[in-house]
Formats: structure tokens, sequence, C-alpha cells
């Protein structure tokens, strides 16, 4: 993950996991509704573990 991914996946959770598919986006915008840091921690975890797509 990059500087610029993880920058973002702090600043702007939901915008982070855009390519990462729709059930994603769902959950990393709930966590952010609920609390900043919940859906930060969600992005960054979603952004790090994820494999590339082919």
């Amino acid at each position: 993950m990059s500087l610029a991914r993880a920058l973002v996946c702090i600043f702007l959770p939901p915008l982070a996991v855009l390519d990462k598919g729709c059930g994603s986006i769902l959950i990393v915008t709930l966590l952010t509704l609920f609390g900043w840091v919940p859906g930060a921690i969600a992005a960054i975890v979603i952004c790090n573990n994820s494999t590339p797509r082919a």
C-alpha cells in the first residue's frame, strides 16, 4: 500500500475502498458514520489485505 493510499484511508475512508467492491464500500461507509476511527481502521485493513484483481 502506498503512502497516498494510506492517507486517503485515514482521511476519506469510503473513497479509499471504491475499487474493492460494493460490500466493502457499504461496510466502510457504515463504520465511518458510526465513528471516524472505525471507518479508517476498516479501510486500512481492507486496502492492506486485499489481493489485486485481474
